[in-house]
């Protein structure tokens, strides 16, 4: 019996002022993923500054995701309230202005008090973002949102290198914060002012984009069973402490285990973000050749690598090569989670994206202190090895990630 040939379903027609609120969501992520790499690439003079021992750091940076946990839980209800594009207005400049307090203070309590208000402030700007993410994706009738995380990995490249540039020129904390969050902060006010009814603009764009935010939010409220989620839930937590092992330690192994420079070490997150860009641009071409269980076991299996590579590192060069080679490894893994999980639901796919979504605070939480601990205890290049081992239990999990079969009819009677 012949296949019969599948119709791939027309997109809706896109509204003007969706586009721009694409475009202009797109520019928030790029903004954040700035702002989020100048802090994680400048936590060795973060620690120099205020006096930081090793076994007090990771306490510190821990705290970062638990409160960004938080700030996500009460942004949803906000949101409710007040929309998620009031949201994103108000909270990114915020986050800019707790990156130029972590610059300023000079007191441990200062610090606390900047980071703590950076995660509470980032968890609501992560939600609102991804709402608006979701509720755009919606409306398009298609994938949209590797696109911003796209984004996002763009900006970290940008952030990476203005912090390489500042170390080099020996600019400071205060300036090089202060000057980033009065440059991003205005940029973050006028990107999060999604289109509007104007003459030159049908009011129905923004009609679609606010049904879009509403029923996306009404997706993500549904109950849908947690059991199958749970393989994919674990993938996405071991992804992110790889994540956050790279983001929180990457610099400083550089700086203190292997004797860089601080602007040369600042590479190593700068390698780490190209290469996540560079594959979530491939990637979806690479799953639509050879599938996606290939695609997260060769992503895990090359992400261990690079963390190998790392932890044997004679030098500088060689550290920010195994990152790079780490990046390529971990950016086939986030996305496809997001996409098995919609695939499982497919009729319930935004609940189910919200539901993944909170294990990447897991992964974080859990992160920094592993690494942190071990780092304390041992040395950086033993660290490193413990996130190696949770990436590479990804493969056995890789199965979860297969197309669910489609449902066979039975046969007619007799």
């Amino acid at each position: 019996m012949s296949a019969v040939p599948s119709v791939r379903p027309v997109p809706p027609r896109v509204a003007p002022g969706l586009r721009v609120g694409r475009a202009a969501l797109a520019v928030s992520f790029l903004l954040q993923g700035t702002t989020f790499a100048l802090l994680v690439t400048c936590i060795p003079e973060i620690q120099h500054r205020y006096g930081l021992s090793d076994g007090l750091l990771p306490v510190f940076l821990a705290a970062v995701p638990v409160l960004a946990g938080v700030g996500s839980i009460l942004s949803e209800r906000v949101v409710k309230r007040t929309g998620a594009r009031a949201v994103l207005r108000v909270v990114q400049p915020a986050v800019c202005l707790s990156l130029a307090g972590a610059g300023l203070g000079d007191t441990l309590w200062q610090l606390a008090v900047a980071l703590g208000a950076f995660g509470l402030l980032v968890g609501g700007l992560d939600a609102s973002m991804n709402m608006l993410g979701v509720g755009l994706q919606h409306r398009y009738g298609r994938s949209i949102m590797i696109g911003f995380h796209a984004a996002f990995s763009l900006g970290g490249i940008l952030g990476a290198a203005i912090a390489g540039l500042g170390s080099h020129y020996r600019l400071g904390l205060p300036v090089l914060f202060g000057t980033a969050a009065a440059v991003i902060a205005p940029l973050a006010v006028l990107a999060g002012t999604l289109p509007r009814p104007s003459s030159g603009q049908a009011p129905a764009d923004a009609a679609d984009l606010g049904a879009a935010v509403r029923e996306a939010a009404e997706a993500a409220a549904r109950s849908i069973p947690w059991r199958p989620l749970l393989p994919l839930c674990l993938a996405m937590a071991f992804a992110y402490i790889a994540d956050a092992s790279v983001s929180n330690y990457s610099v400083k192994y550089l700086t203190d285990a292997l004797g860089s420079r601080e602007d040369l070490a600042k590479l190593s997150y700068l390698g780490y973000m190209v290469a996540m860009l560079l594959g979530r641009a491939l990637g979806d071409r690479a799953v639509q050749r050879f599938g996606a269980v290939p695609v997260v076991r060769t992503g895990a299996a090359v992400a261990a690598l690079g963390f190998g590579l790392a932890a044997v590192a004679p030098a500088a060069w060689a550290g920010i090569a195994a990152f790079t080679v780490l990046g390529f490894g971990i950016c086939a893994i986030i996305p496809q989670v997001f996409a098995a999980g919609g695939r499982l639901f497919p009729a319930d796919s935004d609940a189910a994206v919200a539901r993944l979504n909170l294990f990447n605070y897991v992964g974080f939480l859990v992160g920094s202190p592993l690494v942190g601990a071990i780092a304390d205890a041992s040395s950086y290049r033993w660290a490193l090895l413990a996130p190696m081992l949770l990436v590479l239990a990804v493969l056995p999990l890789a199965e979860r990630f297969a197309p669910v079969p489609a449902a066979v009819p039975a046969p007619a009677a007799a």
